[in-house]
C-alpha cells in the first residue's frame, strides 16, 4: 500500500486522517499524546480546589473569594470553547491542538507568577479558554485515527486523561504545591502541557487544514435541533453526577460519619468508577450508540436515587459513590453523537460539548446546595441528581422523536 493510499480523506472537513489500517503502535502513541493533553487540563482545572486556603492566605483574601478562581476558570471554558472553535476551523488540527496546549501552558505560568488577586483572576479566565476546544478537537482527531466501530473508545481514551488526572495528577500536584508553595502546582501543570504539545507534534500525523471552513459554516451547527438537544442532554442529564459529587466530602463526614482520613479513599473510588464508566460505556456505545445514551441516563436515575438510601451507611455509601463515578460514561457517548449530527460544523459542536458539561457542573452543584440549605439534608443531593437524570432522559426522548435522516448523517 502506498503512502497516499494509507490515508483517508475526511469528507466533512477536508482534513487528512489516518486510515484504520495504520499501525496500532502509531494509533496508540497519537491517542496517548492527546490523552496527556487531557491529563494536563484535568490537573490544571481541579488542583486549585485543594490549595484554596494556601492561595487565600498568600493573596490576602478570604477562602470564598479564592473560590472565584475556580469560577473564573469555568467561565473561561464556557466563553473560550465557541470562540476558539469558530476562529480555528481552518487550521490543521495537529497545529491547532499544539497552539491550544501552548496557550494553556502560558496561562498556568501566568497563574504561577500573578502578583495580585485581580491578575490571578484574569490568568485563570484565560487559562480556561482552550479547555473545551482542546477536548473537542482532540476527540475528532482520535475518532479519525481508528475504524468507525471503535471511535467512541478512541474518544474515551482522550477523556481518560481527564479521569486519570482526578485520580493521580491532582493529588500529586496538590501535595507538591503544599510542600513547595501553591504556585508551584501551576508551574508543574504548565510543564505537563508543554510535554503534551511536544508529544502531539511528534506522534499526531500532520494534515492540511480545511480551507473551505469559515465561521459561518461552523456556526451552522447552531441551526441543527439535534445539536442543541444533544448539548441539553449533557447540560441537564450530566448535572446529576455533579449534584452528588460536589458535596460528597461533607456528606461522608456529616451523614455517613466516616473519619475524615477515609474520605480520600472514597474520592479514589469515585475516580475508579470514572475509569470503569469510560471503558465500559465507550465499548457499549461503539456497538449501539443511541441505546447506550438512553441506558446510561436510566442507570444514572437508578444510581442517584439509590444514593438517597445508602448515604447514611458507612459500607454502602462508598460503593454508591463508585457507581456515581461510572456516570462519566455519558461524556464520550455525547461527544460521538455530536459528530453524527453536527454536519460540517464539527469543531464548534465538539467544543460546545464541554461548555455543556461545565454548565452541568454549575447546575448540579447549585441545585444540590439549594436543597441542603433548605434543610432537606445531605442525602437530598441524590434526589436532585435523579431528577436531573430524568430531565436528560426526557430530552433524549424528544431528540429521538425529532431525529431525521439529515440529522443523523455521519460527518466524521
Amino acid at each position: 500500500m502506498s503512502h497516499v493510499d494509507s490515508k483517508l480523506l475526511d469528507e466533512s472537513s477536508g482534513d487528512e486522517v489516518a486510515s484504520p489500517q495504520q499501525s496500532c503502535t502509531s494509533q496508540r502513541l497519537a491517542i496517548l499524546a492527546l490523552g496527556v493533553g487531557g491529563f494536563a487540563i484535568g490537573t490544571g482545572e481541579f488542583v486549585i480546589m485543594g490549595l484554596l486556603p494556601d492561595a487565600a492566605k498568600d493573596l490576602a483574601i478570604s477562602i470564598p473569594e479564592a473560590g472565584h478562581l475556580i469560577s473564573f476558570y469555568a467561565l473561561g471554558v464556557v466563553i473560550g470553547a465557541p470562540l476558539l472553535a469558530v476562529a480555528g476551523g481552518q487550521w490543521a488540527r495537529r497545529n491547532f491542538l499544539i497552539g491550544l496546549m501552548a496557550v494553556f501552558a502560558l496561562g498556568n505560568f501566568a497563574s504561577a507568577l500573578a502578583p495580585s488577586y485581580q491578575s490571578m483572576l484574569v490568568a485563570r479566565l484565560l487559562t480556561g479558554f482552550p479547555h473545551g476546544t482542546y477536548f473537542g478537537v482532540a476527540a475528532l482527531v482520535a475518532a479519525g485515527l481508528v475504524a468507525r466501530e471503535l471511535r467512541t473508545q478512541a474518544v474515551a481514551m482522550v477523556l481518560m486523561g481527564l479521569t486519570l488526572a482526578t485520580l493521580f495528577g491532582v493529588p500529586a500536584t496538590a501535595a507538591v504545591g503544599q510542600w513547595f508553595g501553591w504556585r508551584t502546582a501551576f508551574l508543574i501543570v504548565g510543564l505537563i502541557a508543554l510535554l503534551a504539545a511536544a508529544m502531539i507534534w511528534r506522534f499526531v500525523r500532520y494534515a492540511p487544514g480545511n480551507r473551505s471552513s469559515s465561521p459561518l459554516r461552523e456556526l451552522s451547527a447552531l441551526n441543527r435541533s439535534q445539536v442543541w438537544l444533544t448539548l441539553l442532554i449533557g447540560a441537564i442529564g450530566f448535572g446529576g453526577m455533579f449534584s452528588v459529587f460536589s458535596y460528597v466530602k461533607p456528606t461522608m463526614i456529616e451523614l455517613t460519619h466516616l473519619p475524615e482520613e477515609v474520605v480520600p479513599i472514597v474520592l479514589t473510588l469515585f475516580g475508579a468508577g470514572m475509569v470503569a464508566g469510560n471503558l465500559i460505556g465507550s465499548r457499549l456505545a461503539d456497538r449501539a450508540l443511541l441505546p447506550t445514551i438512553g441506558g446510561v441516563l436510566v442507570w444514572a436515575t437508578m444510581v442517584l436515587t439509590l444514593f438517597v438510601f445508602t448515604a447514611s451507611n458507612p459500607w454502602l455509601a462508598p460503593m454508591n459513590v463508585f457507581l456515581v463515578g461510572t456516570l462519566i460514561a455519558l461524556g464520550p457517548c455525547l461527544q460521538t453523537r455530536l459528530m453524527d449530527v453536527a454536519g460540517e460544523a464539527q469543531t464548534l459542536a465538539a467544543a460546545l460539548n464541554h461548555s455543556a458539561f461545565n454548565a452541568a457542573n454549575a447546575l448540579g452543584a447549585w441545585l444540590g446546595g439549594v436543597t441542603i440549605s433548605a434543610g432537606f439534608g445531605w442525602a437530598s443531593t441524590g434526589w436532585v441528581g435523579a431528577l436531573l437524570a430524568l430531565g436528560g432522559l426526557g430530552i433524549f426522548a424528544v431528540s429521538m422523536m425529532w431525529a431525521s435522516d439529515t440529522d443523523n448523517r455521519v460527518a466524521v
